[in-house]
């Protein structure tokens, strides 16, 4: 079993289709821990002991958020900010990560498509996402390739339920059989788009 910390980051989760959709797929298991920053933190005062004692109690570390102008909400930037000190998570001296792992769930308005060199974002998320991942390098983390799900402004209520349970599975893997091999290291995400047509629906937030 690896012991999986699940951190998660929504400033608005109330207005959230996707993620309160995710939400109820994480399986109930003893070696899984769902953590809500906003929840525990909502004036941000991060509680930098209490975090760290909690990383240092898991192998996987998961951070779950929808992309904010191509970055993460501002109390999971707060968290990094504090909890991962020199001479704790880096430095000569800091080693408490080490040989931890570390994922990243997403979620973003916009298509796969959409995030190439030749679509809207210039970049895909993973390149976007190139300082949370250098973050986790520098601290000694693996990192694996983010789980995304795009294009959310167009998702219907099956089509979140099939991410959903897609999540459930992969939080489930990732405690019961461990992190994929490093064969995936080099990919650009882990998880694909549904192949579906899906509607439109105006006015909702990822």
């Amino acid at each position: 079993m690896a012991r999986t910390l699940v951190v998660f980051a929504h400033p608005a989760l109330e207005k959230s289709r996707i993620h309160r959709g995710l939400l109820r797929w994480i399986p109930d298991h003893p070696d899984l821990t769902f953590h809500d920053l906003y929840e525990a933190y909502p004036r941000f005062h991060v509680d930098v002991a209490r975090e760290q004692e909690l990383l240092e109690a898991h192998d996987v570390v998961v951070f779950q958020f929808p992309f904010y102008w191509y970055s993460t909400p501002p109390l999971l930037k707060q968290w990094e900010d504090l909890v991962l000190e020199h001479g704790w998570a880096y430095g000569s001296q800091g080693t408490a990560l080490r040989g931890k792992v570390a994922s990243v769930v997403v979620s973003a308005g916009g298509t796969r498509d959409a995030y190439c060199a030749e679509g809207h974002n210039r970049f895909s998320v993973r390149q976007l996402l190139a300082p949370v991942e250098q973050t986790c390098l520098l601290c000694g983390l693996r990192y694996l390739p983010p789980w995304v799900v795009f294009g959310t402004h167009r998702l219907s209520a099956d089509d979140i339920e099939i991410h959903g349970e897609a999540y459930g599975d992969y939080l489930r893997s990732l405690v019961e059989e461990g992190p994929p091999g490093e064969e995936v290291d080099g990919l650009a995400e882990l998880h694909p788009e549904p192949h579906r047509t899906v509607g439109v629906e105006a006015g909702v937030k990822s």
